[in-house]
């Protein structure tokens, strides 16, 4: 949750503006802002988040119609891993989308990722590595990024700008761990934040 303050009125106040996020248990920062005009200098500033309210709306916000040139929408999103936590494999924005028969359809789009790894040629990006330990409970910290940030475009934006398109999107965070060890090997751990709707050239939280 992103509140002015910690009080009970700017608690209600952020839960309002659905300016919220929840983790399936690391305690990591995320922030997520959408615009039309965000660039990678705004992600490097020494303040984004303040650059991200400037130029656009936060998780859960409402974006104006389009303006000027932009012909797509440009979402801000970073994140921090939890200070006692694993590092972050990597930031996914996961798409969905109505058709005009009612059918949805959804795509998931590698960010940011650490490591300097590159997309396959069948554009599936390399796993990250595992240093679990399974016996002892524990892993290490010499893979993966303690934090990571992007400045994204969609590439196929004109599916969601017909009127009787809806679409949404929000970022996924994964990373490699211990906390479901016994039930799933890959570690993965995914934080869902906000989800945000497109209809007619406007963001609305659903």
């Amino acid at each position: 949750m992103w509140a002015t303050d910690n009080t009970r009125a700017a608690i209600f106040d952020a839960m309002a503006r659905k300016e919220v996020y929840a983790t399936t248990g690391p305690r990591m920062m995320v922030r997520f802002f959408g615009g039309w005009d965000y660039s990678s200098d705004d992600l490097n500033s020494r303040q984004p988040a303040f650059v991200g309210y400037e130029k656009g709306v936060p998780m859960g916000g409402d974006l104006p119609k389009q303006s000027g040139k932009a012909k797509a929408p440009t979402f801000m999103v970073y994140a921090l891993r939890d200070p006692i936590g694993a590092n972050l494999d990597r930031i996914q924005i996961v798409k969905g989308w109505l058709d005009s028969k009612g059918n949805t359809h959804e795509k998931v789009y590698d960010v940011a990722w650490s490591d300097n790894r590159k997309p396959g040629t069948d554009g599936k990006l390399p796993a990250v590595g595992n240093t679990v330990d399974v016996k002892n409970a524990n892993w290490t910290n010499t893979i993966g990024a303690s934090e990571l940030g992007t400045v994204w475009t969609d590439p196929r934006a004109g599916l969601c700008t017909m009127p009787f398109v809806t679409a949404w999107k929000y970022p996924r965070m994964r990373k490699p761990s211990i906390r479901n060890a016994p039930i799933h090997h890959q570690f993965g751990i995914r934080l869902r934040i906000a989800v945000i709707s497109l209809n007619d050239s406007f963001y609305i939280l659903i």
